[in-house]
């Protein structure tokens, strides 16, 4: 599970594991056992949410849109 990112306790990754085929690319956010995935392309978009209020999610939306680059190289490095 590489952690790509650390804000605010939250942990940004994805697992290493992230099926067969493999699939778009993302990146997960954990935070005291709540956990939300995001689709990285071609906008910034919830796909799952476990835990986290909208208040919340409106934040992590916002540091995921600013850092989409960062996460895209790291998906595209580590799954290439």
């Amino acid at each position: 599970m590489p952690v790509i990112f650390r804000f605010k306790g939250y942990k940004f990754f994805f697992y290493s594991n992230e099926g067969d085929p493999l699939e778009p690319a993302h990146i997960h956010v954990r935070d005291a056992g709540t956990e939300a995935k995001f689709w990285l392309t071609p906008v910034v978009q919830l796909a799952r949410n476990d835990g986290f209020n909208s208040r919340v999610l409106k934040e992590l939306t916002g540091i995921i849109e600013d850092h989409q680059s960062l996460f895209l190289e790291a998906w595209n490095e580590y799954f290439s």
